[in-house]
């Protein structure tokens, strides 16, 4: 099982696994349909078994997964999970580590480019689906906060959609989609 809490990295190796495309979409897998292998990783994002394994390999020596041999049926099966149900990390915690500085805003920077990817595929396709068109949410919100204070509404919108992302879900017959939920807050001017 996923622990619960948002891991905070604080060094150069998960960073630099989270920096590739793969891995990240490695990772994504692994946090919505759960522990897998690499066998079903690779059928889940197109890619070979071979590559998949590796991969995995890469995620578990930075410490973002680790095995769950309880899950395998016999000694050559593997299944893999996250190690926590999230990554943070902050770029003072690597002033003095300019490797380590940029795998972080590498990190970051494949993040944002994936948000808008998905955000721009899901424009592209929103009217093929009315009930979803009609749920889905974009906000925008101008605050005037100390860095303290931002600090805490990060806290509490984490908490939010960790709750969610972490609860059981219903057995009601319900279909239920994956969802991604992303919010960034940052000093702007209009």
């Amino acid at each position: 099982m996923t622990k619960p809490e948002v891991r905070q990295l604080r060094d150069a190796a998960p960073l630099a696994a989270l920096a590739h495309p793969f891995r990240a979409r490695m990772l994504d897998a692994l946090k919505v349909d759960g522990p897998s292998t690499a066998s079903m990783l690779a059928r889940r994002t197109g890619q070979a078994v071979g590559n998949a394994s590796h991969h995995l390999k890469v995620l578990a020596d930075a410490g973002l997964v680790e095995e769950a041999p309880e899950l395998a049926k016999d000694k050559r099966e593997r299944w893999w999970r996250l190690v926590s149900s999230g990554t943070r990390w902050t770029t003072s915690d690597f002033a003095g580590d300019a490797s380590a500085l940029t795998a972080a805003r590498e990190a970051e920077a494949l993040q944002l480019r994936r948000q808008i990817e998905r955000v721009q595929a899901w424009l592209a396709n929103a009217d093929s689906d009315p009930v979803w068109g009609d749920a889905a949410f974009a906000t925008q919100n101008w605050l005037q906060v100390t860095p303290q204070e931002l600090d805490q509404v990060a806290a509490e919108v984490i908490a939010v959609l960790l709750r969610w992302g972490e609860r059981q879900i219903p057995d009601d017959g319900a279909d239920r989609e994956s969802v991604i939920v992303f919010a960034r807050g940052f000093p702007a001017q209009p």
